[in-house]
């Protein structure tokens, strides 16, 4: 090993087939974590889809977005950072225990890696990688329509999560009451949806598209100030432009477009989310594959609510 002469300092300087490296590898910069991030967590083997955003705030400030595996996308007031691992927590939503959630990691070569502790105090390991921007360079080209209930059974859906309680009478898909949630068996990348609906008094439903970002079903009134978390908002990220609801018991639709991750949502004819982004996953995600096609999956699991056409028109 040979020194490199530096006025008042001897630094050493690996020599040719030396065993000392030229300089440690340096921890990631904070810049490194900045960006959208799909979330898999480990939950002793069975895997629950996640998200988060971190921003930078004024010039060394860290803030953020997080969803877990349900509820709606929550604010992080402060990511801690420091050689390349970070840290924040979060509060409770709708899961049990009376607990912070804490959330560490680290940046790694291949994204992002680390540990959750849940409100009941539960410790997970979670891995992280970069979220697709999924622009598209083209519009698309539609197909064919395609109708996804056929009016008479639930061909071409599987019943998941709890009791089936689905079932179709006099041409309409039914959910008596809360039980499983319905997904398609067909998944798609780019679509244009429509959806005719009822629900009951102080229902709760909501439409999955690519089985990853619910448009909200629920009871809400008419003149409720709009939010992303009551009827036809995209669950925790985008509120409507007014609520369009006609009220229970009356038939009603959507007409959703998604193109990457630009979605547009028309209420009983009336435009009320136009061409937004949608950041990430929303809670209650079948998986955090963003850059994968999916699903349409209907949620039965928050009460009654009933379907009487579901057309899909896929992009070629």
């Amino acid at each position: 090993m040979s020194c490199l002469l530096v006025p008042g300092v001897a630094v050493p300087v690996m020599a040719s087939g030396g065993n000392m490296s030229v300089a440690a590898e340096k921890p990631a910069d904070f810049k490194a974590l900045i960006g959208r991030w799909d979330i898999t967590i480990d939950e002793t083997g069975k895997t629950a889809p996640s998200w988060l955003e971190v921003k930078l705030s004024g010039n060394r400030t860290l803030v953020g977005y997080f969803v877990g595996a349900s509820g709606s996308a929550r604010p992080v007031a402060k990511v801690n950072f420091d050689n390349g691992k970070f840290s924040f927590t979060i509060p409770p939503q709708w899961e049990g225990g009376d607990q912070d959630f804490v959330i560490e990691g680290e940046v790694t070569d291949a994204g992002l890696k680390g540990t959750i502790v849940t409100s009941e105090g539960k410790k997970y390991n979670w891995t992280g990688v970069k979220a697709p921007y999924l622009k598209r360079t083209a519009a698309p080209v539609w197909g064919k329509p395609v109708n996804l209930f056929n009016g008479k059974d639930l061909n071409g859906w599987k019943a998941v999560g709890n009791t089936n309680q689905w079932e179709v009478k006099n041409g309409v898909l039914t959910s008596p009451h809360s039980g499983a949630n319905l997904i398609s068996e067909q998944t798609f990348s780019d679509f244009k949806l429509h959806a005719e609906f009822r629900y009951n008094k102080g229902s709760n439903s909501g439409i999955y598209l690519r089985g990853r970002y619910e448009v909200q079903i629920e009871d809400s009134d008419k003149d409720t100030h709009p939010s992303s978390v009551l009827f036809s908002g995209i669950y925790g990220f985008l509120p409507p432009s007014e609520i369009a609801a006609l009220g229970p018991d009356k038939w009603q639709s959507y007409d959703i477009t998604l193109i990457g991750r630009m979605v547009t949502v028309v209420v009983n004819g009336k435009t009320v989310i136009s061409n937004q982004e949608i950041p990430g996953i929303t809670g209650g995600a079948l998986d955090s594959k963003e850059g994968e096609p999916g699903p349409i999956y209907i949620q039965g699991d928050h009460g009654p609510v009933e379907f009487r056409k579901i057309v899909i028109t896929p992009a070629k």
